[in-house]
């Protein structure tokens, strides 16, 4: 679902959604963050690379943390260059008990952090109260 749109500087935005706990949740916004992106102007490439990044910490706060998840996109413009960030916020580690999604294929687990770095220029998290954020940084010509 699409919080909204905020301008912040004369070519900068950013747009917020928070990510429902349901099969297929990540695949929508993925979609959604694409139109936005081409809206932004954003290059071609840059925008793959952040939908990869998008998908992959998307998925992380569905499997390994507590709800409400949220995805901000950032986009700021300056002297030719443009710095697309990508944050995904999330109410913490699950308790050791349980697991927020038990339909994960083994196969399929634990690349997402190597994948992010690879194509960040910079990336990190930030612990707060109620949460964690997981952020990402692309930059684009």
């Amino acid at each position: 679902m699409a919080v909204g749109l905020n301008r912040m500087a004369r070519e900068d935005v950013e747009y917020v959604w928070r990510l429902p706990p349901v099969t297929g949740a990540v695949s929508a916004v993925r979609q959604h963050a694409g139109v936005v992106l081409a809206h932004w102007g954003v290059s071609p490439e840059t925008a793959d690379e952040a939908l990869l990044v998008v998908s992959e910490l998307l998925t992380n706060a569905l499997v390994h943390a507590l709800p409400p998840a949220e995805l901000r996109l950032s986009w700021f413009r300056g002297g030719g260059l443009g710095t697309l960030r990508v944050e995904v916020s999330d109410g913490g580690p699950v308790p050791a008990a349980g697991s927020a999604c038990t339909d994960v294929d083994p196969d399929e687990h634990g690349r997402g952090e190597t994948i992010v770095h690879a194509l960040a220029t910079r990336y990190g998290t930030d612990v707060h109260p109620g949460g964690v954020t997981r952020w990402a940084e692309l930059v684009s010509v």
